[in-house]
């Protein structure tokens, strides 16, 4: 083959193509890193958003907790105290328990109270932690004053409606007769006091029998003369603001609901409740009542309100500003993600994008370069230029790659080389044969041979020759193809010895070569296997004509059978030992290669095409076998053909025709396969 020269071959690795980077394997692990990185940095981040804002609102939902518990205390305090001058032991205790700084001040900023003392010279927060007025309650720190009303009135903001200790000495007496009342009928009922001091009674259950209720429960105490008194005021502030509006008055009753006229009672800020059947009263009652329950509620609710603030104003404290803070901290610590923390998180985020593209481009052409360097040597490979070996690395993944790429580059040369010398041989096998058939062909018709059968014998020996050397690739090629048809069936090793060593006994005299076959022992038959009697046969007479040939004039050729493997009963081994000149050592391992031969001129005096061996190793691997020999120079050698013992008689049929062989009822047998 014609070779390219170094500049052809430069334009050759020139014109290939390069993989773009995004198919490439570099391109393609750069990706994965980045979007692994990407992953990881916005996982993490989204994991410290997440652990630093539940550590936030933990630490808040405290703070918020004792805040609370310390704005209630305050709120009570202002709701029952007309002045902030005593709030001091109360704000210290609750400063001391909280571990926090109080301050109070009025709603201009002047100083009432501050934990921290008069010397303190830590500035207030901008906005107020919360505003203490009674009469406006935040429900975010206090959720139950959603339910006291739409005024946002503290309850414990009584004013005016504070009982004198003798009125609440006689309602309690009363409130304890209907408790003990309650309780003798089955009813369980405790008497708790209300801000006011007014006791009232509270049901340890709700599903209680209402008619029992009723029973204790019917005689009311009635208003004193103190909630008389307050709630005549209120009433007048009420009507003067209903009057101002355009409304008529409305009686209110203790609980702060009002009278429609028809029995309906209605609780500032609460729906209506029908105390008694509306039956009972005249159409134009109803009526009239469904006019003020149209525009009036409202109204009613909007000035009862404002004329309690009114009325309490002078028994509760003024609004306060309260400031809660850490010990010696301006303020409550939050989550500041400024515009200098988001530069900071976006910077390190770039710097470990950036790492990570860093070590994935020098990972990455670590990774790529022996890909490099085995895709060239394929290249090389496949146009047929010379390849040197490629550098294995490391032994990992790529350098056992790259071994494995040299060993089939060294096999695959081996192999052109072996493919070379057969060619050769070939044509020298054909070459003889033939020069030697048209030889004498040219000389009959050139008149110096005469065609008489000498003439003709020579030439029939010819055709022989070269039909034996046919004959012999045939089956080679159709042992490489798995086409080489077997017809199995049970063997006597014995006996097929028998024939083939009756068979060459003729040449083993004609070269004073004596030719023995192992007599069998006394008792059941010997050895038996299952094989293609033809093949085997011509297996065993290819190792019987090579040692007949090699060995010299009163030379031994003995053959022999005996059960091999574990239990000797596996396998079947078929010797063929002579004493001849032996193999060199070095010989032995080419001993079963194709068209080799000890004698390298390949004179046909003394040995065969060199294919023989070679077809013997062929039939005894189709049949499940192997071939060995074992040669000492100068001493001789030994072949040695093992084969699968046949099963037990019963496990075999009687010899049966090929067709039957190859093909039984349930379709082909598997010992009778195509190999």
């Amino acid at each position: 083959m014609r070779r390219p020269e170094p500049e052809q071959r430069r334009r050759r690795e020139r014109g290939r193509p390069r993989l773009p980077l995004r198919r490439s394997l570099l391109g393609r692990l750069l990706i994965v890193s980045v979007l692994v990185a990407s992953c990881a940095v916005a996982a993490t981040a989204w994991l410290a958003v997440q652990t630093t804002s539940g550590a936030i609102r933990q630490e808040q939902g405290q703070d918020l907790s004792s805040d609370a518990k310390i704005y209630n205390t305050l709120l009570g305090y202002a709701a029952t105290h007309p002045r902030w001058e005593d709030v001091a032991d109360t704000a210290r205790d609750l400063a001391r328990t909280s571990q926090r700084r109080i301050v109070l001040t009025t709603e201009d900023r002047r100083p009432l109270f501050d934990s921290a003392g008069a010397s303190s010279v830590a500035p207030l927060p901008a906005q107020a932690s919360a505003v203490v007025d009674p009469l406006s309650v935040d429900t975010v720190l206090v959720p139950e004053a959603m339910t006291a009303g739409s005024d946002r009135i503290d309850p414990r903001a009584v004013g005016p409606f504070l009982l004198p200790e003798n009125e609440r000495t006689e309602l309690r007496g009363i409130t304890e007769k209907q408790v003990a009342c309650l309780n003798s009928v089955g009813v369980a009922a405790d008497v708790v006091d209300s801000p006011s001091g007014r006791p009232r009674i509270e049901f340890v259950r709700n599903d209680t029998d209402r008619d029992l209720e009723f029973k204790c429960v019917a005689q009311n105490s009635g208003a004193t003369l103190t909630e008389k008194k307050a709630l005549d005021e209120l009433n007048t502030l009420a009507d003067a603001c209903l009057k101002r509006q355009g409304h008529k008055g409305a009686t209110l009753n203790l609980d702060l609901s009002w009278d429609r006229g028809y029995g309906q009672i209605t609780a500032a800020g609460k729906q209506p409740a029908q105390k008694y059947p509306a039956e009972k009263y005249p159409a134009e009652k109803k009526a009239a009542a469904a006019a003020v329950e149209r525009g009036d509620d409202r109204a009613i609710a909007s000035c009862v309100g404002s004329a309690r603030r009114e009325q309490l104003t002078d028994h509760v404290a003024a609004p306060a500003l309260l400031f809660i803070d850490g010990t010696g901290a301006v303020s409550v610590p939050g989550f500041d993600l400024s515009p200098s923390n988001t530069a900071r998180i976006v910077g390190v985020t770039a710097l470990v994008l950036a790492l990570t593209v860093g070590v994935s481009v020098i990972a990455g052409a670590r990774l790529v370069r022996p890909l490099h360097a085995l895709t060239g040597a394929a290249q090389r490979m496949r146009d047929g230029l010379d390849s040197a070996p490629v550098p294995v690395g490391p032994d990992n993944e790529i350098g056992r790659l790259a071994a494995a790429f040299n060993d089939m580059a060294v096999h695959r040369a081996r192999l052109e080389e072996q493919r070379k010398v057969m060619v050769s041989d070939v044509a020298h096998e054909l070459r003889t044969p033939l020069s030697n058939i048209r030889g004498w062909l040219e000389a009959a018709q050139d008149g110096l041979a005469d065609p008489d059968p000498a003439f003709v014998s020579s030439l029939l020996e010819e055709a022989v020759q070269l039909q034996h050397i046919i004959d012999d690739l045939q089956d080679l090629g159709a042992a490489d193809v798995g086409a080489l048809r077997l017809h199995p069936e049970r063997v006597y090793a014995d006996e097929l010895l028998g024939q083939v060593a009756a068979a060459y006994q003729g040449p083993a005299e004609t070269g004073g070569v004596t030719l023995t076959v192992a007599a069998p022992k006394p008792g059941p038959p010997g050895p038996t296997l299952y094989a293609d009697p033809v093949r085997l046969r011509q297996a065993v007479s290819n190792l019987v004509s090579n040692a007949v040939r090699h060995t010299p004039s009163g030379g031994r050729v003995s053959l022999r059978s005996y059960r091999t493997g574990p239990g000797h009963g596996d396998e079947v081994a078929l010797e063929v030992s002579d004493t001849g000149a032996g193999i060199p050592a070095d010989d032995i391992p080419h001993v079963f290669d194709r068209f080799w031969r000890a004698e390298k001129s390949r004179n046909r005096s003394t040995g065969g095409s060199g294919l023989g061996l070679a077809i013997v190793l062929k039939l005894a691997e189709a049949q499940g076998g192997t071939a060995s020999v074992v040669s000492t120079e100068g001493k001789g050698s030994v072949f040695t053909l093992r084969l699968p013992a046949a099963p037990a008689p019963a496990e075999v049929p009687a010899k049966a025709t090929a067709a039957e062989t190859a093909a039984g009822p349930d379709g082909p047998d598997p010992i009778n396969m195509t190999l």
